[in-house]
């Protein structure tokens, strides 16, 4: 899978890419992550990429040009499956989507800043938007690092158990059962003794209870 991240500022990936299972999947072949400096692609002689906005808004606006000409090159090079906007107003990002996402062969993911992107590009070449909460940040690049990091540990020989990806929280729409690790008992709490039976029916059946209390606890819009 590639994924091609249009950004003003790539730097803020540096340390994002080269850890943890991100890091892993690159090496392993299963995920190619490259970023673009859309800056690189500016007529302006000092590489500005943003102008005043029309009206009597507050806040400077991405330019169309840069990230059109971007968008272009990439879209002469290969097909894309989806072109995602990192927006506060775009859907919001769920297990389903990244499960979506993780299907394809490639994407590239747009990193809004300042007020936003001129909204011709949204209407020209932006096939999704995508926000991961009702907040706002200073621009696209954490959100992108998000959903970037949620689509790759999907991805086929990324985990170490490939199982693994399939019992976290969402995935069957509840929140994911307590987990437990060695020692048996730490300060005088001890790991329910179902967990040590052996019984993989009888562990089943308490994890499903569990995940289902937890949701109904934490989270009971989800069983909405």
């Amino acid at each position: 899978m590639r994924i091609d991240i249009l950004t003003i500022f790539p730097d803020m990936f540096s340390g994002f890419l080269s850890d943890s299972i991100v890091k892993r999947a690159q090496e392993k072949g299963k995920a190619e992550i490259v970023l673009h400096n859309i800056r690189d692609f500016s007529t302006d002689k000092f590489k500005r990429v943003d102008d005043y906005s029309y009206g009597h808004g507050a806040g400077m606006v991405m330019k169309a040009e840069p990230v059109a000409r971007w968008i272009e090159h990439l879209q002469s090079e290969r097909d894309y499956d989806e072109i995602i906007f990192m927006s506060p107003d775009g859907k919001v990002f769920q297990q389903n989507i990244a499960n979506h996402l993780s299907t394809m062969e490639n994407i590239i993911l747009l990193c809004g800043h300042y007020k936003g992107v001129d909204e011709r590009i949204r209407e020209k070449y932006i096939t999704m938007e995508l926000s991961i909460g009702d907040y706002v940040l200073s621009g696209g690049e954490l959100a992108a690092a998000v959903v970037t990091d949620a689509i790759v540990r999907l991805l086929p020989g990324v985990l170490g158990n490939e199982s693994s990806a399939l019992t976290d929280s969402f995935q069957n729409g509840l929140l994911s059962a307590p987990v437990y690790t060695r020692p048996y008992e730490w300060r005088g709490m001890k790991v329910p003794d179902i967990l040590l039976s052996g019984n993989e029916k009888l562990i089943d059946e308490w994890n499903a209870e569990q995940a289902l209390r937890r949701t109904r606890e934490r989270r009971p819009d989800l069983l909405d």
